[in-house]
This record gives structure tokens, C-alpha cells and sequence, in this order.
């Protein structure tokens, strides 16, 4: 075997590997019926109704944090329709207003859109949790680029939800975000 071939050989060997990962292991192989009658029934319209407090992180490509962040939120509903307005102050005093529009469907499928989405996000909501996928465009000053990214909301037993989404370009994961939301109290 030249060594040219064996080089190539083990560079596909090497794509296969990862691509096999991607698709068979980790995050964003998990399914909503992973969680089908696990746990508290996380319904959107309940959970994320009213005054919700987010307190999260945001780690870079290399794993180490880049930012922290508390939101405060405001949900409201008509029937199966949501808005989702958000209002996060980052830990270098930047500010951020976002506004999810939410399509639920009666056999648990979600639509979501966001001015900063790029086409309607899809997921589903299935027992304690929620996946949503959907692409991003990032604020001119992050860059402009676009991500994809893998939602997942995770409902616990004392009504806080855990959440953690992965930030990917060309399949690669360029951020992560890990944050608690809980409603306030009245």
C-alpha cells in the first residue's frame, strides 16, 4: 500500500466514523418518543403561558463559556397559537429582543417563526419534552451566519424547564446554550 492510499484510506475511514456519530449517537439523536410517559406531560400552552424567568449560558466552539445571560419572558396563547416574547440582558450588558411565534398542531407537531429564524422551525412535543429544530441567522455583529440548531425543552418535576440546544454549521457544533426557564409567580 503507497502511502498516499493509506493517507486517503484513513481520512474515509476517519469521515465515516464521524458521520456514523452524528447520526447514530449523541445530542441530537435523541427522539420526543424517548420521553413519551416519562415524567410530567410538558404542555407548551401551560408551561410557557404568563411571566418565565431564563437564566442561562452559551459555550463556544471550544467548549468554554462565551456568555451568560438572564431573559425575563411573556407567554400568552389563543387556543393553539402562542407568542413568545423575549427580553434577555447578556453578562456584557448587551440587550436582546425576540419574539416566538408558536403553531401548535392537535397530534403534538409544533410550527415555529422568529424573525431571526430563517423558514418556519418544525418540532414535537411528546411527554416531558420538546424538540424543535430550526435555522438561525446571527445579529450582523455575531457574524451574520446562519445555524442550525437542535431545541430540546426538557420538563421537570417541580414544573422547571431545562433546556439546551446545539448550535451546528456543516454539521459541526460551533455553540451550545443550557438554560432553566420557570414561570413566576403570580
Amino acid at each position: 500500500m503507497t502511502p498516499l492510499f493509506s493517507l486517503l484510506l484513513g481520512v474515509v475511514i476517519t469521515l465515516v466514523l464521524v458521520a456514523m456519530k452524528s447520526r447514530f449517537v449523541g445530542f441530537r439523536t435523541q427522539r420526543p418518543s424517548d420521553l413519551a410517559g416519562k415524567g410530567p406531560v410538558l404542555d407548551l400552552r401551560t408551561h410557557l403561558s404568563g411571566p418565565i424567568l431564563c437564566e442561562g449560558v452559551i459555550y463556544g466552539p471550544t467548549g468554554r463559556i462565551a456568555s451568560r445571560f438572564v431573559a425575563e419572558m411573556e407567554g400568552v396563547w389563543d387556543g393553539n397559537s402562542g407568542v413568545l416574547r423575549e427580553r434577555f440582558r447578556y453578562d456584557s450588558g448587551r440587550m436582546q429582543d425576540r419574539e416566538w411565534r408558536l403553531f401548535l398542531s392537535n397530534d403534538g407537531t409544533i410550527r415555529a417563526e422568529a424573525d431571526d429564524v430563517v423558514g418556519p422551525g418544525a418540532g414535537r412535543a411528546e411527554g416531558a419534552g420538546v424538540l424543535l429544530n430550526y435555522r438561525i441567522r446571527l445579529d450582523a455583529d455575531a457574524g451574520g451566519h446562519v445555524l442550525d440548531v437542535t431545541d430540546w425543552m426538557y420538563l421537570m418535576e417541580n414544573g422547571t424547564i431545562m433546556n439546551r440546544s446545539q448550535f451546528t454549521k456543516f454539521g459541526i457544533t460551533v455553540a451550545e446554550l443550557v438554560a432553566t426557564m420557570r414561570r413566576v409567580p403570580a
